[in-house]
């Protein structure tokens, strides 16, 4: 018998703050190489972020098990460097870093 294999699909919505928009663009377009490796060694699959013009930023990625995905990522230092960095851009954070704050939405269709 096959073994059927699935993606878990995540959408999370993040604030980034107006006067930080353009730089985070920047950043975005030139992520540390060492990051994207970590991103890909943990399960981080299809990850793409989609920034609107009064910072509302929306995040996507297909991963085997988020938690374990988000539990890989705490676990390198690349990424708390990068977290520490990002930090400062985004607005309503309450303390927590960028990648604590990615709560998932619940999904309610998908076109298969």
């Amino acid at each position: 018998m096959k073994e059927r294999y699935f993606m878990q699909r995540v959408c999370f919505l993040l604030k980034v703050r107006q006067d930080k928009l353009a730089e985070y663009r920047e950043r975005h377009a030139a992520v540390w190489p060492e990051m994207l490796e970590a991103l890909s060694a943990t399960g981080w699959h299809n990850y793409s972020l989609f920034l609107r013009d009064d910072g509302l930023l929306v995040g996507y990625l297909e991963t085997e098990d988020f938690e374990a995905a988000k539990a890989g990522m705490e676990a390198t230092e690349v990424n708390a460097r990068w977290q520490q960095e990002m930090g400062p851009f985004f607005e309503a954070l309450d303390g927590a870093r960028p990648d604590e704050a990615m709560k998932p939405l619940t999904e309610v269709f998908h076109l298969a």
